[in-house]
């Protein structure tokens, strides 16, 4: 083989693993710009939703309604409680974009909170998610409360909490069958025996 040919196998294998390299390190990389997908027009946080996210009612709503900013696909609406038990709803995707989106609800059993989720698709194809809790009846908290005593809870008992230390148990054994073993002392100590003087 000559300089010549030598020279191009080895550009060529060169260009190669550059491309494959390249190729590896975009598919690896993953772009902080693009994800997660962000909120360009805001239309999460100018969603206004009835009932209001951590509101408090007295009795409970007959509907759910959201009203974004722009038009809009919804393309997920669920309700659950706060044990994450669904609620149908009978949610059925639409594909006419629209701002205003009513939605009826069932009767509600009394529960702690409910979550509803949702997700639409933009005017420019971007999918954005959001969510809004709310309560009702006598004696209902807000549910941000009510997560944030659940989270500090949880914390405590898996003492990740700042102000609490874990310490660890004993390792203990378990004996199954088998009478524990018995240890005399070195010696023994007779008290009832007077000593001569």
């Amino acid at each position: 083989m000559t300089n010549s040919g030598l020279c191009r196998n080895i550009r060529a294998s060169l260009t190669s693993a550059l491309l494959l390299l390249a190729a590896s390190a975009a598919c690896a990389q993953v772009n902080p710009v693009s994800w997660p997908p962000r909120d360009e027009g805001g239309l999460a946080a100018n969603t206004t939703t009835m009932p209001a996210d951590d509101a408090v009612l007295d009795i409970a709503p007959r509907e759910l309604s959201l009203v974004f900013p722009n038009d809009v696909r919804l393309v997920k609406l669920t309700l659950r409680d706060e044990t994450r038990a669904w609620v149908e709803i009978n949610f059925r995707y639409n594909p006419r974009p629209r701002r205003n989106f009513v939605w009826e609800l069932p009767e509600l059993s009394p529960a702690v909170y409910y979550t509803a989720d949702w997700a639409i698709l933009s005017a420019r194809e971007q999918l954005i998610r959001g969510s809004f809790s709310f309560a009702f009846g006598a004696g209902a908290q807000p549910p941000s409360l009510i997560r944030e005593a659940e989270e500090l809870f949880l914390q405590q008992r898996a003492g990740t909490d700042p102000d609490t230390r874990y310490v660890a148990p004993p390792p203990t054994r378990i004996i199954i069958n088998r009478d524990p073993p018995r240890f005399d002392p070195p010696f023994t100590i007779d008290l009832d025996t007077e000593e001569p003087c």
